[in-house]
């Protein structure tokens, strides 16, 4: 008897240790974000209108994550690193992917392209597997974050405890391709509004 109650005892100080589970990530709405579900990401920005689309950046495939303006772009769907669990919530890595069709063989996932040169820029492009956390796939995942008013898409990934990379928020850089998502220093303040 005095084992189980042992045990119970590591148990739960274990759990407390742990602390509570991040907050949920809400809509618009205020329900819940789930994880399978699809979702437009948007501007949260007061007056204004737009959300996130697929475009091409010179090279038809694959193409890259812009802002558009006007309507609520493209639905995505969003999958936590804990796929077992139904709700997505802040400072967690996930995948991100447009369950929109294209002509492109690359998937619609969503990953940190390589560092670009000639802007200094590290843009978002779509080409990512789904899970798999570690070294492999480290540009694959993203997280949410709390963000004034509304939330905020960081890449800073906690699924390879060793690797090297630049952390940052996603922001939105005005180029001839449109406004491209990339690593920015001032983040694009967005929602999540059901599809």
């Amino acid at each position: 008897m005095a084992l189980v109650a042992l045990v119970l005892v590591i148990a739960l100080s274990t759990k407390a240790l742990a602390g509570p589970a991040p907050e949920q990530v809400v809509d618009t709405l205020g329900k819940i974000v789930r994880a399978g579900d699809n979702y437009y990401i948007v501007s949260a920005t007061p007056g204004a209108v737009g959300g996130l689309s697929l475009f091409t950046t010179g090279v038809e495939c694959p193409l890259d994550v812009v802002a558009i303006d006007g309507n609520p772009g493209l639905p995505l769907t969003l999958v936590p690193v804990n796929n077992k669990k139904g709700v997505i919530r802040v400072s967690t890595d996930l995948n991100l992917y447009f369950t929109a069709e294209t002509m492109c063989p690359e998937s619609t996932g969503w990953k940190l392209k390589d560092y670009d040169y000639s802007t200094g820029k590290w843009f978002v492009t779509t080409g990512a597997g789904l899970g798999n956390p570690g070294s492999q796939t480290v540009e694959n995942w993203f997280k949410i974050e709390k963000y004034e008013d509304a939330y905020k898409l960081v890449y800073c990934p906690s699924v390879c405890s060793y690797c090297n990379y630049q952390c940052g928020d996603l922001g939105i850089y005005q180029d001839q391709y449109g406004k491209r998502l990339a690593l920015t220093s001032q983040p694009y303040k967005v929602k999540f509004q059901r599809a």
